[in-house]
């Protein structure tokens, strides 16, 4: 398992590139140094002989070679035929190649080269034709070289193999520097993984990509935290808002099922009140179960939003208002929005409901002017210091208390036009009653429309 792990793999790819620099360059280094002694070796050799000095080549040597040295044949110049004629030396004896015969019988540029002496030395050798079917071959040995040439690649190996080391432990030492806000977010992951703790938070420091990954957990256990305390706290209330009408319910049914079982049957009357009462509270408990639902389900479970016209959405609220028996009159301009037509129909809905319920036998004023949706009502209106709390789930006011009603719908309001990314407010209005007030961004004709008309 400690391969798979970040932190390994990290300084296997440190060692690995840096390994991978130095080989490169001490190949390089070796290469460089070899031409540049091979380029000294080559300079050393002697002027290559012409025509001129031949005679003076063939007075002095001699048909016997001199002895090698430690570090292989001494200086070598050879005089060679092409017919195969016996040859004379200046030194060492050399090994005669075809290259070296061909040189002499047909001429050419000099040819430098790698050959060996005639006791196996290296030796670097320049050939050269000099007359008509004679070459001369001038060498230096190789020894003293390529043991220069092995002492500089041991020590360029070593070298490396320190590099190497060197290279891994700077990179374990990088990635546990690196790595440790990693570490210290994996350990937080794992805390909250085993005990729920939301309110665990990880120390950011600097704005590099890992303090933006810290920052954005920290903003997610948040979120979170938050998420999680407003569903405890929507089971509470939801809770304490079931108890009354169940409650109410069990009473009534416990009435009938016991005059039933007595057999003292109720007033028929009192009878058709209960089950008028029993209705009832079914009908409020229905419409607080399908309120907590649509209040309960997540930003992310609505229906896709797409560009929709905004006022023919507030013209089918209106209808479904007036078949209620709200009397409604409106004002409605054109306007395009993105956003759910059935989470805003419903948002509609539930403003002119709301006026409607506070201002019985009295007119609903329904407007939409550039986004601005207003809904006046003539009712009494609110006291200033109730009109922050409108929109929280379950605040009634406590003028409102008798009337029906959940406690959600201009909570559920709040929500559809939060998540179209407008605004709703609700306040007094001059002359009494109150009025909503939905801003929803959006423009005057489709896009569609606004290309042609370009």
């Amino acid at each position: 398992m400690i391969w798979r792990s970040l932190r390994t793999r990290l300084t296997l790819l440190v060692t690995a590139a840096v390994a991978l620099a130095i080989a490169i360059s001490a190949g390089a280094c070796f290469m460089i140094v070899r031409g540049q002694l091979y380029d000294q070796v080559d300079r050393e050799l002697k002027p290559r002989p012409g025509e001129n000095n031949l005679p003076w080549l063939m007075e002095h040597c001699r048909p016997t070679p001199e002895p090698a040295g430690p570090y292989g044949p001494p200086q070598a110049t050879q005089i060679i035929y092409s017919d195969g004629r016996p040859t004379c030396y200046l030194g060492a004896a050399l090994k005669i190649t075809p290259e070296d015969l061909s040189l002499a019988a047909e001429g050419g540029r000099p040819h430098t080269h790698n050959g060996l002496a005639e006791d196996g030395s290296p030796m670097r050798i320049v050939t050269a034709n000099v007359g008509p079917g004679v070459a001369v071959m001038d060498a230096r040995p190789m020894g003293r070289l390529q043991n220069t040439l092995q002492n500089v690649a041991l020590l360029l190996g070593f070298v490396s193999a320190l590099g190497v080391l060197g290279a891994a432990t700077a990179g374990l030492l990088i990635a546990r520097a690196a790595l440790r806000p990693v570490g210290r977010l994996t350990r937080a992951v794992e805390h909250i993984a085993q005990t729920e703790d939301l309110d665990t938070r990880i120390p950011v420091t600097g704005n590099d990509e890992i303090a933006r990954l810290s920052s954005s957990f920290n903003a997610m256990t948040t979120a979170l935290a938050g998420s999680r305390e407003r569903q405890k706290q929507l089971v509470a209330d939801a809770g304490h808002e079931l108890r009354t009408p169940l409650t109410t319910l069990r009473t009534n049914i416990d009435l009938l099922l016991r005059s039933e079982q007595t057999g003292r049957s109720l007033d028929p009357d009192a009878k058709k009140r209960l089950l008028t009462n029993v209705k009832a509270q079914f009908a409020e408990l229905s419409t607080l179960v399908a309120d907590l639902l649509q209040l309960a389900r997540g930003d992310t479970e609505h229906e896709p939003h797409v560009e929709l016209p905004f006022h023919e959405v507030v013209t089918a609220a209106v209808e479904r208002a007036r078949l209620r028996g709200a009397e409604v009159v409106t004002d409605l301009r054109p306007w395009y929005v993105v956003g759910s037509a059935t989470s805003l129909e419903r948002a509609v809905l539930n403003l002119i409901d709301n006026a409607a319920k506070f201002s019985p036998g009295g007119q609903v004023e329904v407007s939409l002017w550039q986004g601005k949706l207003s809904v006046r009502d003539h009712g009494p209106g609110l006291p200033e210091e109730e009109l922050p709390h409108v929109f929280e789930r379950f605040w009634r006011s406590p003028s409102a208390r008798g009337l029906p009603g959940s406690g959600l719908g201009l909570a559920i309001v709040a929500q559809a036009v939060a998540e179209a990314g407008g605004e709703v407010r609700l306040a007094n209005a001059p002359g009494g009653g109150a009025i909503a007030t939905m801003d929803l961004p959006g423009t005057l004709m489709r896009n569609s429309e606004s290309d042609k008309s370009r």
